[in-house]
């Protein structure tokens, strides 16, 4: 029997892991982190930096911003709880639900972002 009642594949189609939105979200961030910190920085590092190194040091934080944020991801999936106990009531569950949901990432993202564009500037 050759199952004709199965789904015919065509030799093209491959099978691609689901697509996650968070990626590119998270990239968006790590730019627009990138390039608030190289603009409102006042330290003589980026003031005395030129126009090209700036651009620079916003490319590799923003690339770095997003292996943090992604690093942060994966940790948070690895240490997530299943299970919360809190005595503070409400606002201590709902800060600790938020901190789940996006705390390792921010602090990949901005330790990413800020060393790549120190390590250009220095």
């Amino acid at each position: 029997m050759n199952g004709s009642n199965q789904p015919q594949h065509s030799p093209t189609e491959e099978n691609f892991p689901s697509f996650n939105p968070g990626l590119i979200g998270w990239g968006i961030a790590a730019l627009a982190l990138g390039i608030l910190s190289v603009t409102f920085n006042t330290s003589a590092m980026v003031l005395g930096a030129g126009l090209l190194a700036k651009c620079f040091a916003v490319m590799v934080g923003t690339v770095l911003g997003w292996i943090g944020a992604v690093v942060g991801d994966a940790i948070r999936k690895f240490a997530h709880p299943d299970v919360v106990f809190t005595s503070g009531g409400l606002l201590s569950l709902l800060w600790i639900k938020i901190f789940w949901r996006i705390g390792p990432q921010l602090i990949g993202l901005v330790g990413g972002v800020m060393v790549g564009c120190a390590l250009v500037l220095r």
